[in-house]
């Protein structure tokens, strides 16, 4: 029996996307998403904690619009 894993992610790029070209001639993408939580601690004071995220785009039609349309600060839900 197989597992899936299913997430989803909403954040912000923290640099620009690399845009690859592998040997076979596909277009990749990879770039870093930061997922942020906030919170008040038990006194009040604002917490924030955020992780990354490494996410590579193999699909060469997708990969064209990530060349296109994002950018550093680009808000994304994945």
């Amino acid at each position: 029996m197989s597992t899936i894993n299913k997430v989803i992610l909403i954040g912000r790029l923290g640099k620009d996307p690399e845009i690859r070209t592998t040997q076979a001639g596909k277009l990749t993408a990879s770039f870093s998403l930061a997922t942020s939580e906030k919170w008040k601690a038990k006194d009040g004071t604002p917490q924030e904690k955020t992780e990354w995220h490494n996410i590579t785009v193999f699909q060469e039609g997708l990969a064209k619009v990530v060349e296109q349309y994002v950018k550093k600060g680009t808000m994304l839900y994945i």
